[in-house]
């Protein structure tokens, strides 16, 4: 199975920003629509950012105004910026894509997944 290659991930102050990134393979980039997950121990994987492969965008409340994703189409990379970082923002986050907009957003039928890069916001 394709792997999404995450990276990005680490260390940061509340307040601090960070930026991650997501490579894919051109036959999956091109198509599918991409996004981001996160999970916390013991917590579920929650959608922090979609975007379809016209450039259409979405995010959840929890990080809405904070946090930007963008499509680079040449290097086939997915990236999220994340300003104004709150603890709570502390998971592992996961790179996704999914053939549908539904298929994305429905964990359990997102396409492939990254192995995950750890961000943890804490002072």
């Amino acid at each position: 199975q394709v792997q999404l290659v995450e990276s990005g991930g680490g260390l940061v102050q509340p307040g601090g920003s960070l930026r991650l990134s997501c490579a894919a393979p051109g036959s999956i980039f091109s198509i599918y629509v991409m996004g981001w997950y996160r999970q916390a121990p013991g917590k579920q994987r929650e959608l922090v950012a979609a975007i379809t492969p016209g450039g259409r965008t979405n995010y959840p409340d929890s990080v809405k105004g904070r946090s930007t994703i963008s499509r680079d189409n040449a290097k086939n990379t997915v990236y999220l910026q994340m300003n104004s970082l709150k603890p709570e923002d502390t998971a592992v986050y996961y790179c996704a894509a999914g053939n549908t907009v539904l298929a994305l957003t429905i964990t359990r039928r997102v396409d492939y997944w990254g192995s995950g890069t750890q961000v943890t916001v804490s002072s």
